[in-house]
């Protein structure tokens, strides 16, 4: 099965000028909004999948940390209420 990254309309609206721009800037080539939201849509296929699967790792991460945190201050807190 394959998923492909998507963007809100307003996101994608946002993205266009700041790809041309880049374009523009960078390579010396004025581009169209055709151009440019071709250029967003291949990476949002080709790299899009990579940056999700990272955020996924980062924040599963992230949650295991915040969870083995609370495990310690739990236990920390029963061995003084035993006292």
């Amino acid at each position: 099965m394959k998923s492909r990254a998507t963007l809100s309309k307003e996101k994608r609206d946002e993205l266009i000028p700041e790809i041309r721009t880049y374009v523009g800037d960078n390579f010396e080539e004025e581009i169209g909004d055709l151009k440019a939201t071709l250029l967003l849509d291949f990476m949002l296929e080709r790299i899009g999948p990579a940056l999700y699967n990272k955020a996924v790792r980062d924040c599963n991460a992230y949650l295991q940390d915040r969870l083995l945190d609370m495990e310690g201050e739990l236990l920390q807190d029963e061995r003084r209420k035993g006292k």
